[in-house]
């Protein structure tokens, strides 16, 4: 006689979990931030909105988590280790425009275009989401440019009294203010300009 087995609530519940990031990641893509609500979310990933309630407080944290979560998945799919870091191959300009030109690609895709640009804005309205965001989305990866022009120090390919922190604003800072502006296309050969003009100054060499 088959054994009567219990449904499995974890499965279920991951199940759900998965459900609900792909609604919110696809509504905010569809319809934008605005239009975007806890009842669209649970009706497009097929739960109550009662189960999405449980989990968060808000669809501005359904969306934090949905967006970590896609950028996990993307770094698996590339078989790629969080702690990595950016390459270093020796060559710093190379392997700065090589992580710049991947972060191009990305800004441009509607994936990640829309959810980054949703939670960028609610994060200047909601302090304590805008910290969350810095914290669990921007600070990570500005971390491997520190780990790198560290590097490029120790190997004598940076100023020693450089402040890395500081530094690498001045390859991230002009690529988010003309991503978050649309003033210009993002190229790669944008991204390359900006690790020659950082690296090389602005003075006759």
């Amino acid at each position: 006689m088959a054994e009567n087995k219990a449904p499995d609530s974890t499965r279920r519940s991951e199940r759900s979990r998965r459900a609900i990031y792909d609604a919110a990641l696809d509504l905010v893509g569809e319809v934008g931030y605005a239009r975007t609500t806890i009842e669209g979310i649970a009706s497009r990933a097929g739960v109550g909105k009662q189960t999405i309630y449980r989990w968060w407080p808000s669809k501005a944290a359904v969306l934090l988590e949905a967006f970590l979560d896609l950028g996990r998945q993307a770094n698996e799919a590339l078989g790629g280790d969080a702690d990595s870091g950016i390459p270093d191959t020796g060559d710093l300009a190379a392997d700065l425009a090589y992580v710049l030109r991947a972060t191009v690609d990305e800004m441009n895709d509607p994936k990640y275009d829309a959810p980054s640009r949703a939670l960028a804005a609610e994060g200047i309205m909601d302090a304590e989401l805008g910290a969350r965001f810095v914290e669990q989305i921007l600070e990570p990866q500005l971390q491997l440019y520190v780990r790198r022009l560290r590097a490029a120090q120790d190997a004598g390919g940076v100023r020693p009294g450089i402040d890395p922190r500081i530094a690498l604003e001045l390859f991230v800072g002009p690529l988010t203010h003309r991503w978050l502006l649309r003033t210009r296309p993002l190229t790669h050969a944008y991204a390359d300009e900006l690790v020659d003009y950082a690296l090389y100054g602005l003075a006759p060499r």
